[in-house]
């Protein structure tokens, strides 16, 4: 037991080291491992049916020996019964007793006598016995008939328990007298005890064997756990790449598979939030989280403002000088667009070469988002002017185009790429604006122009046939602004 006791501290030393530090010490600690339960609950089951099992065989083998016994009585008294009518007819004792002294010499005979009519003793193993009264036993337990025979068991003075056979002798259809057998029983109990005292020593090793066992199974069992509440602690911190190396092929190995795959998806899910939010305002990004399945991804109609921002002369810019310095120029201008159209709960739909296209009112509605697009174009600009400094003269050469109507939003695109974007005449309308905004100019179309003379101040431009239009298009220039519309 002492070797047993060992064997489990060192393997809760070994179950310890496996559970990595940070899960020990961000999770509260399990107040009974459950290694410890699987094992505890083994070695009880494995107890209990040991030694259910053992009482039955036990039990068992005591009633296989009783009846034994009880046979061999039972050979007795027929070869006394059979051998004893002639002397006992011709009232013969020296010859009853010669064959009753041969039971002296069968093992496990405790007496034999022969009793006549009269019940007088004509035979027995006890010679001081001979020629007396019969006395009925005392303290005698339940009697049992099995043909001629009756048997019972009773008690010798001196815890002595003996197994008393009898049965009558028969000569001619006439009783001449009866026989008597006792066996000892003591030997079964001692057996019986011998018996139970091996099976004691049995169970004890088989439970000492289960417990290692136990402890060995529970562990292959509880380890993986502990693994998954390592890998959970480290997916709760944002370790979307710690995967779970179990090796197994049953369930916990599917489980395992299934954690990676999860973190895998977590870790998607995590770059598209980190992309798509920087795309959209946190509000937005919030609303899309929470009901990614709503009807914002479907195609709909709805009331938009589109933003066109565009480089003048960039593509003579990009050719005189470095990649490096092109990209660079080009993310600063991208980065103030971005900020700017988010402060004012817009979403840049997508960059086209030196261009950002952003929507106002979609994917969230809003029903102020033309006044929206508007002061985000007016700080823009400010923007621009302000972070150039003479450095990136990309950010002085912008040209906006602004259109409000009704847009088809939604997600578009195949099973294998897929964008959440804009389109419609609005957007058309925006884009040919952009190409007449010259450097730090705001162009807007006419439902601007004319909707919002109370913000803007605007100058009328020759109207312009747009494709697809089939009237003319009153485009105008923003020329002031009448408050400060990045307020």
């Amino acid at each position: 037991m002492k070797q047993i006791t060992e064997l489990i501290q060192q393997a809760r030393s070994k179950f310890r080291k496996m559970v990595p530090r940070s899960s020990r010490t961000d999770l509260p600690a399990p107040r009974i491992p459950i290694w410890f339960q699987l094992s505890v609950s083994i070695m009880f089951v494995l107890a209990v049916s040991i030694t259910i099992f053992g009482y039955i065989v036990m039990e068992r083998q005591k009633d296989s020996l009783y009846d034994h016994t009880v046979k061999l009585g039972m050979v007795s008294l027929n070869y006394f019964s059979n051998n004893a009518k002639v002397p006992l007819l011709n009232d013969d004792i020296l010859e009853l007793n010669r064959l009753i002294n041969n039971a002296a010499s069968v093992d496990g005979h405790f007496y034999a006598f022969i009793i006549d009519n009269e019940n007088m003793i004509k035979a027995h193993t006890d010679k001081e016995l001979l020629d007396t009264p019969f006395t009925f036993f005392e303290n005698v337990e339940k009697r049992y008939k099995k043909n001629a025979v009756t048997y019972f068991n009773f008690t010798l003075p001196g815890d002595v328990h003996v197994l008393n056979l009898s049965m009558p002798i028969i000569f001619k259809d006439k009783k001449l007298g009866e026989v008597h057998v006792g066996l000892s029983i003591d030997f079964i109990r001692t057996l019986f005890v011998t018996e139970q005292s091996f099976l004691a020593c049995s169970i004890l090793v088989f439970i000492g064997l289960g417990m290692v066992v136990a402890v060995l199974f529970s562990l292959r069992f509880s380890r993986p756990v502990s693994l998954l509440v390592a890998a959970t602690e480290e997916i709760a911190k944002g370790n979307y790449d710690y995967k779970v190396n179990l090796n197994r092929n049953d369930e916990l190995g599917t489980l395992g598979l299934a954690f990676n795959k999860m973190g895998s998806e977590l870790y998607r899910q995590s770059l598209m939030k980190e992309s798509f939010g920087k795309y959209v305002g946190p509000e937005v990004l919030d609303m899309i989280m929470a009901s990614p399945d709503r009807g914002w991804l479907k195609g709909r109609k709805t009331e938009a403002t589109v933003l066109f921002a565009d480089i003048r002369g960039f593509t003579a810019y990009s050719e005189a000088k470095e990649p490096e310095e092109v990209v660079e120029k080009l993310n600063d201008f991208f980065a103030i667009a971005t900020d700017v159209v988010l402060k004012h709960g817009g979403y840049v739909d997508k960059f086209i070469g030196d261009s950002v296209l952003a929507v106002f009112g979609v994917p969230v509605f809003q029903a102020d988002h033309t006044e929206r697009c508007l002061r985000a174009a007016a700080e823009m600009q400010r923007e621009f002017i302000k972070m150039s400094g003479g450095k990136n003269v990309l950010l002085e050469k912008v040209g906006i185009g602004i259109a409000s109507g009704v847009v088809v939003a939604g997600n578009i695109g195949s099973q294998v790429k897929t964008e959440y974007t804009v389109i419609g005449d609005c957007v058309n309308v925006a884009a040919y604006l952009n190409n007449l905004a010259m450097a730090g100019e705001i162009v807007v179309g006419s439902d601007v122009g004319k909707n919002y003379e109370h913000l803007i101040e605007v100058e009328s431009l020759q109207p312009l046939k747009i494709k697809g239009k089939e009237e003319l298009v009153d485009i105008y220039l923003v020329t002031g602004i009448k408050e400060d519309l990045s307020n």
